[in-house]
């Protein structure tokens, strides 16, 4: 294993904040602004790529940009963890690049340019908190992430969006001001450093028992990107937000970072053995398990389908700390693939969401009756993505569910095993039924306005994505091998 010192983390993080500027730049040529937002996703995920050989080789990659305070330095360091959120963060700005283009230009929203600059600014949070090397370097990124998605949620501007963005930051920086900022000071008390550390920070500190669970608890509130009950209500809130910004919010950066930043904690900030040592990891074990259930009961009662999609979310978001703290080989592995797994699906999602508001303006759930025989590419894409987050073979879901009931098994937790289990039929309950509507259902003209089903057709700018990651969903389902590699590197 060996570290080696590069400026790539700082190159490829900057990539999306230069475009955003160039993005606002090209603000009286939209195809010039639309292009730079691809071609700059393209450039990004080439340097991420470029750097994943080393990682999977068991090395990590350094780059200091400045000293702050003693222990304390702006500095980015890549590891099996990071690779892992930046792959995903950079690959699915690609497609949802091209996505919102067709989207925003078939719905006519206004205010574009400042769409696609904030959207370039939240990639570049989101990928400069994945290549993080410190708290320091993690906690700036995490508030600039919540700062400049801010405008994304109440991009529309209505008395909704505004209500809807104001939760939104008011819990996400107001948790983070509080209890997250109290969690970072206890501990540069302890350690007198904030270096994450691969046996973990605190593993040795002399600190009381007491007190290491009121920093781990801190850092549970603070981070609440991660949605945990009772903290997760800005996230269905935030479905005000255009379907591009959904899918952003959901599948690519602001919850991954969320539960990135709880395995940061988890991993590099307690470490296995002093998680086990004070009892944290089977207490927040059954914490998380009551979100995976009830987000899904929460999810069955919801028509508006943004708004099932993001209890579902919710729910799913708990599956990968489940993973981390139940501290068994097979359940982290599990936890840490879910990451990846559920982002290809639930981009999937909401890009489908979304396709079905620009060609046929429906949001709810009982709108659906028979759509899929206008919007077949849609919504079958939908179908795949809906198997996966079920846990049906051979989608990527699977490979994480399968991890997580060996996990459960492995720590003797028949409880959480059955958790597993009925969630997954949770899952299905609210899942197929929406499929079961739009195919073998008649359309409904009380829903539909007499004809207009009629005119219903697919966008290509907005199904060729959504098709896309729907295959690849299946794909890393049945060659899982990179991503597994990584989660394997991050527990050795």
């Amino acid at each position: 294993m060996e570290t080696i010192e590069s400026i790539r983390p700082l190159l490829a993080l900057s990539i999306s904040f230069i475009a955003a500027f160039l993005i606002l730049a090209f603000n009286k040529k939209p195809n010039l602004r639309d292009a730079t937002s691809f071609v700059a996703a393209i450039i990004k995920f080439s340097i991420v790529a470029s750097m994943a050989p080393l990682i999977l080789s068991g090395n990590t990659i350094e780059y200091t940009l400045f000293h702050t305070l003693p222990g304390v330095d702006f500095k980015f360091r890549v590891d099996a963890l990071g690779m892992i959120f930046a792959t995903i963060a950079s690959f699915l700005w690609i497609f949802a690049s091209v996505y919102s283009v067709g989207y925003m230009r078939s719905s006519k929203e206004h205010a574009q340019t400042r769409f696609f600059a904030s959207f370039s600014v939240s990639i570049f949070a989101a990928v400069g908190g994945a290549f993080a090397a410190n708290l320091f370097t993690l906690i700036v990124f995490y508030e600039v992430l919540s700062l400049v998605t801010y405008p994304l949620v109440y991009h529309k501007e209505t008395p909704e969006s505004w209500e809807g963005s104001k939760k939104y930051v008011v819990y996400l920086v107001g948790t983070s001001k509080t209890f997250l900022l109290a969690a970072v000071a206890l501990t540069y008390y302890i350690v007198g450093n904030l270096e994450f550390s691969s046996k973990g920070m605190l593993a040795n500190a002399s600190a009381s028992p007491v007190l290491l669970t009121i920093v781990y608890v801190c850092f549970m509130i603070g981070f609440s990107k991660a949605a945990i009950m009772p903290f997760h209500a800005w996230l269905p809130a935030a479905m005000v937000a255009p379907t591009p910004v959904s899918a952003l919010l959901h599948a690519v950066a602001v919850v991954k970072m969320g539960v990135f930043s709880v395995l940061r904690v988890i991993f590099y900030v307690f470490g296995t053995d002093l998680m086990s040592r004070l009892n944290l990891g089977i207490t927040t074990a059954y914490v998380v398990s009551f979100t995976i259930i009830m987000a899904s009961v929460y999810a069955l009662t919801q028509d508006n389908l943004k708004r099932r999609l993001a209890y579902s979310t919710v729910s799913q978001l708990s599956y990968v700390i489940l993973g981390a703290v139940l501290l068994t080989p097979s359940s982290m592995v599990g936890g840490i693939v879910h990451i990846a797994n559920h982002a290809f699906s639930k981009i999937t999602l909401f890009f489908c969401a979304g396709s079905i508001y620009c060609a046929a303006h429906k949001t709810e759930v009982s709108q659906l009756s028979g759509i899929g025989r206008k919007l077949p590419w849609t919504m079958t894409a939908f179908f795949i993505a809906s198997l996966s987050m079920i846990g049906v073979p051979p989608a990527a879901g699977f490979i994480s569910k399968w991890y997580l009931a060996m996990g459960a098994i492995e720590a003797r937790e028949i409880p959480i095993l059955i958790v597993l289990l009925a969630s997954t039929l949770l899952n299905a309950a609210y899942f197929l039924p929406i499929t079961y509507k739009a195919f073998f259902e008649k359309p409904d003209d009380t829903h539909s306005g007499g004809g207009h089903h009629e005119e219903i057709r697919e966008i290509p700018m907005v199904a060729v994505p959504l098709v896309l990651t729907a295959i690849i969903s299946i794909i890393i389902g049945i060659y899982p091998d990179y991503f597994l590699s990584l989660a394997k590197e991050i527990i050795r």
